[in-house]
């Protein structure tokens, strides 16, 4: 009897390791994480799109009228309002397009009518999907109803619903609609090509050269982060409009318009150009440069043949970046952009001047496209990006040039003339006056309660949604990254996951804003009670800036080796005691740039919440906007200014409070 090898016994069952404690209550977690991404993320944008596709139009065959003598007893023939339509001419094809609360009268069809007639009226539904009104009673009966003339001119027919491309095919047979599409894109392209640019040589100059005041012009550079979107307009409303004080340098042109919006783009779009391509500078191998000075290579040529190519991820990236931020923002158009539409505007001004939200929906997918779009291949190029830095490179240090030095130091001290002009400019007009009559200081437009806006309550508001955040939000976010990149297993789960926590992105904030009213304010949603709370404020400021944050916590995690995990199973401690007691800790630089990140966020944020507060609600950016709308110009300024101090402070804050934990909790990264 022959024996039996190894080789030759069957491959049994795959056994699967059973599932820890800490595995399910992770697992867990991470489903509860998710499903907050998919009700705050996933089902309002579905609820948008749907809303995008849904048509109403006024069906005239589905309603029947009759009318009697002046005896009120005879009644004519039954009759639908199609065939008196076709018989009276009273309505065009365009007119039956309505909006989904859009009500039609009846008595337009009647060229006698009076409501002191004795005349009496039979009206009713053909089929069980008609509806009409009298009165704010709702009627979907097929029966007969009689009415007298004075209730007759209260009836109104309700449209129907349907789906279809309807909505999207007015859209782009409308001009002053599709036209913004070009509008957009084309500040978008020339703002990031003038951006990317400026940044450029701005971090050149500080990265390469050995300039003064490194340390000053870095914080110049970040200054504009630290606005809302709108203050660079109020600014250049001072200095270029009807009577600003550099007007004539226009020649004649006007700054109301494509030149304003790009001129504030730039501003406060500069400093995230900024940090991505000095990141992108930064890591420099010198002994490529070096190369290059034995080569006898020039200066111009080392430029293109290693500067440019070493850093060409981050310009592509901080130009799809520049290019997201510009297509999608809302508040710098809406005070600058004059008659110039673009398609953040459009999306306001369907839902708040016209109340079409079918057409606001509309806007929105289309603006969603490019900025997905932007998204996607930006992801792909850092997908592609390969290490420039071994463990043999030699960090760059740039040689003294006097020459050259002077000229980088000139460059750099324009652009932060830039900067710190269109500051100083709204601060000085917050203090003016009256301008341009009256030039004395004064404290007058503080006087936030006697303006449009919401008062000073709509300032504390703001710090009230800053603090529950960067509290709330760092908390889950973190926490989600965490179980992201720690979990055992459940690769489908995290690549979900990964998935959701990705979308925000790409999203721009005033779709976001407008996805929650068509969700979070459905009578049939339970949630709808935080519509108009500060609870939604909250919400939506934590999941429109939840992927940078995301991004910031899983880089820190990679950075700690799976091994504590094994240590903290194998001496079988929780999970939950390993978080709170190591990867907090050790974490806690990151943890503490996400709070300062959403903080400055939620004080600055106008297109994501412009649609959803409430009187009780109000914020200090949307205060902004409405002073500027009331004409109040120099309030707005000063109530922007309010919020640049307010970061400021918080930002100082956080810098003395990271030396002094980091210095308690970091201090075996120095061992």
């Amino acid at each position: 009897m022959s024996e039996t090898t190894i080789d030759e016994i069957p491959p049994g069952p795959r056994i699967k390791g059973k599932l820890s404690r800490d595995d399910l209550v992770m697992r867990g977690s991470m489903i509860v994480i998710g499903l907050y991404l998919l009700i705050t993320m996933v089902f309002p944008l579905y609820a948008m799109l749907s809303k995008s596709f849904s048509t109403f139009k006024f069906d005239l065959a589905a309603y029947e009228v009759q009318v009697s003598g002046e005896e009120g007893t005879v009644f004519s023939a039954p009759v639908t309002f199609a065939e008196l339509n076709a018989e009276r001419d009273v309505l065009r094809p365009q007119d039956l397009i309505a909006g989904s609360d859009g009500r039609l009268g009846v008595t337009q069809f009647f060229p006698d009518f009076s409501f002191r007639s004795p005349v009496k009226y039979r009206i009713r539904n053909v089929d069980e999907d008609g509806r009409y009104l009298v009165g704010s009673k709702l009627n979907e009966s097929t029966d007969w109803q009689e009415l007298d003339s004075n209730t007759f001119r209260r009836v109104q027919l309700r449209p129907k619903k349907d789906i279809g491309l309807g909505n999207f095919t007015t859209y782009f047979s409308t001009p002053a609609l599709s036209n913004s599409i070009k509008n957009s894109v084309m500040i978008a392209t020339i703002s990031t090509i003038v951006t990317v640019t400026l940044a450029f040589w701005f971090a050149y100059a500080l990265s390469r050269s050995c300039m003064r005041f490194k340390g000053l012009f870095r914080l110049i550079a970040m200054a504009p982060i630290l606005v809302p979107s709108l203050l660079p307009g109020i600014a250049l409303v001072y200095l270029f409009g009807n009577q600003g004080m550099l007007k004539d340098l226009l020649f004649g042109g006007t700054i109301y318009g494509p030149i304003g919006i790009v001129i504030g783009s730039v501003f406060f779009t500069f400093p995230h150009a900024f940090l991505i391509i000095s990141t992108a500078l930064a890591i420099s191998d010198a002994r490529l440069y070096e190369a290059a000075v034995s080569l006898k290579a020039s200066p111009w040529r080392t430029f293109w043949t290693v500067t440019i190519p070493g850093a060409r991820y981050g310009l592509v990236s901080a130009a799809f970046v520049v290019f997201n931020l510009v297509i999608t923002d809302f508040g710098l158009p809406k005070v600058i952009g004059g008659q110039f539409n673009v398609l953040a505007v459009d999306i306001y001004k369907q839902v708040i001047g016209q109340q079409n939200f079918e057409m606001g929906a509309v806007v929105s997918v289309v603006l969603v496209l490019p900025a997905i779009l932007a998204f996607g291949i930006d992801r792909f190029v850092q997908s592609k990006q390969v290490a420039l830095l071994s463990a043999r490179s030699v960090p760059y240090q740039p040689n003294p040039n006097k020459r050259t030095d002077w000229i980088m130091f000139g460059y750099a001290s324009l652009v932060g003339v830039f900067l710190v002009g269109m500051l100083a400019v709204c601060q000085f007009a917050a203090l003016v006056k009256f301008w341009p009559y009256d030039l004395s200081f004064s404290l007058n437009n503080y006087q936030f309660n006697k303006m449009d806006g919401g008062g000073w309550a709509a300032y504390f508001n703001s710090i009230k949604l800053g603090l529950l955040t960067a509290v709330i939000g760092t908390a889950i976010i973190f926490f989600g990254a965490y179980l992201v990149e720690k979990s055992n297993g459940f690769k489908t789960g995290r690549a979900i996951f990964q998935m959701f926590a990705m979308l925000p992105m790409a999203i721009p904030g005033m779709v976001l804003g407008l996805a929650y009213i068509f969700f979070f304010n459905n009578p049939d949603n339970p949630l709808s009670v935080i519509y108009g709370t500060m609870t939604i404020l909250v919400v939506c400021t934590v999941t429109h800036f939840y992927t940078v944050s995301h991004l910031t916590a899983t880089t820190a995690l990679q950075q700690m080796d799976r091994e504590f995990e094994s240590v903290s199973s194998s001496l079988k401690q929780p999970t939950l005691k390993l978080f709170s007691r190591v990867t907090v800790p050790v974490c806690l630089p990151a943890i503490l740039d996400i709070s300062i990140y959403l903080f400055v966020n939620a004080m600055t944020t106008v297109s994501a919440v412009v649609f959803l507060y409430s009187h009780d609600t109000a914020l200090a950016s949307i205060a902004v906007l409405n002073m500027d709308d009331a004409g109040d110009i120099a309030p707005a300024a000063a109530m922007g200014m309010m919020i640049f101090y307010t970061n400021a402070g918080a930002r100082i804050i956080h810098l003395i409070a990271s030396r002094g934990i980091v210095g308690r909790t970091q201090a075996w990264r120095h061992r």
